[in-house]
């Protein structure tokens, strides 16, 4: 069967999360296009939004009439010229509005997972726990037609363990969008043994239909991204947790966070990443990848305890941060989290941060901040340039991120030696593409 005639019906497990809601974006924008299309005059369209949540559903629904309109204002000739070979010769907010409605009238919203019984293709995001994805695939592997093909956005189960748990006989493929799907550029392909053969080249069209970049990344727990920021995480938790032998809790955290942004050149610090994710997600991930790797722990005591405590992190249903290690306001860092008291302390209360800063050091002359660099044609060279003098300091900050950069390419060369990545060129493509780093961890910066 071809992309288009798969196109025709589709299903979202878990349409309402943040990154269900982002891949159905996606689906339902290039499936309404393809409906408009003239040669496909007649035909029916059908995109099942399905999730536990009734009211997170009609959220998804409003979410893709405003992205519709948006869609069309940024893009009008590639809408305006389908409407007009219907002969409909429409523009501005009437061309927006058509297009719109079209798009809603493709959605099928609901929280019967049956509904995805006549799906060609199933997009599953929900919750990255090996037994409620095997259960729900599972389930749909016995209602759908025998030539359905499944689409995971595990970010770290191995897709050979959902296909064996799930009985799904080589239907599943991962392919893991990068959080928000619908801005993110990248996804990870993962291929796991005996699939069906036909999946994987449906896969790769898709995602160049999306506009994606496709990296492959090997059918090992973690893949390669996760795989790569756990361990990272890893290494900025156990820095913070030695800085506490001669600071405070909240000194530590600020000062790992800062070193991992700024001295880096980074767009977020570690800890702010990791209160982007999800505290509890990050410790689910590490739970998921931590058997498949004996040789290595990966876990971490003070995440455990942080979850515990309720100190999750995440996002709100509109986007906005939620605390965690850090306190935000606006979008902005106000305050870090103290261990021994349970509470936040702001950045501004004391002279703690002031202190914290002056052990770190200066930055070289030389640097330049993330936003700066990120559009910057001469990038490299500034980097280099930038770390050569790093390397000349002798401060705290300096020493700190010089380890922090040595432990990163530790990392990258260690996927690549273990087969989770193919190619150093893949690391350094999913961190650059899915995590918005400007430079891959395998470099020789520091060399």
């Amino acid at each position: 069967m071809s992309l288009e005639k798969r196109l025709q019906n589709v299903a979202v497990l878990g349409a309402g999360g943040k990154m269900g809601s982002g891949i159905s974006l996606l689906l339902a924008r290039e499936m309404t296009l393809e409906k408009l299309k003239p040669e496909n005059s007649g035909n029916t369209y059908e995109l099942h939004l399905i999730d536990v949540n009734s009211d997170a559903l009609e959220g998804v629904k409003q979410y893709l009439h405003k992205q519709a309109i948006k869609f069309v204002q940024k893009k009008p000739e590639v809408v305006q010229d389908l409407f007009q070979q219907a002969g409909q010769a429409l523009e501005g907010d009437a061309l927006a509005e058509a297009f719109a409605r079209e798009m809603q009238s493709i959605l099928r919203p609901t929280t019967n997972l049956r509904t995805a019984a006549e799906a060609n293709m199933v997009f599953e995001a929900i919750i990255e726990n090996v037994d409620i994805k095997t259960k729900v695939l599972g389930e749909l592997g016995n209602a759908c037609a025998a030539n359905t093909f499944f689409f995971s956005n595990t970010s770290s189960i191995p897709i050979h363990v959902l296909n064996e748990k799930s009985n799904l006989g080589g239907r599943i493929i991962g392919f893991h969008f990068y959080n928000p799907p619908a801005v993110q550029k990248l996804v990870e392909i993962i291929v796991p043994e005996g699939v069906h053969p036909e999946l994987p080249p449906l896969a790769e069209s898709l995602g160049k239909r999306l506009g994606k970049i496709l990296i492959p990344s090997n059918d090992v727990a973690g893949f390669i991204g996760n795989g790569h920021f756990m361990r990272d995480g890893l290494h900025g938790i156990g820095e913070a947790q030695r800085l506490q032998e001669d600071y405070s809790f909240v000194a530590a955290i600020y000062m790992i966070n800062r070193v991992s942004q700024e001295f880096l050149v980074r767009p977020m610090g570690i800890f702010q990443l990791i209160d982007y994710v999800g505290l509890d997600v990050f410790q689910a991930i590490l739970n998921i990848m931590n058997p498949h790797f004996p040789e290595e722990d990966l876990h971490s005591d003070l995440i455990d305890e942080m979850v515990k405590r309720g100190v999750k992190g995440g996002q709100y249903p509109d986007g906005s941060q939620k605390d965690g290690f850090l306190k935000y306001e606006g979008g902005k860092i106000v305050a870090i989290y103290d261990f021994s008291s349970g509470s936040y302390v702001p950045l501004n209360e004391g002279d703690w941060k002031a202190k914290a800063d002056a052990a770190l050091g200066d930055l070289p002359a030389s640097h330049h901040p993330w936003k700066t660099l990120v559009k910057a044609e001469n990038r490299s060279e500034v980097l280099k340039k930038y770390f050569t003098e790093l390397k000349q300091m002798d401060t705290l900050g300096a020493q700190l991120a010089l380890r922090y950069l040595k432990r990163s390419k530790e990392i990258g060369l260690q996927l690549v030696q273990q087969g989770v990545a193919n190619r150093a060129e893949d690391v350094n493509g999913v961190l650059m593409y899915g995590f918005y780093h400007l430079y891959g961890p395998i470099n020789d910066f520091i060399e």
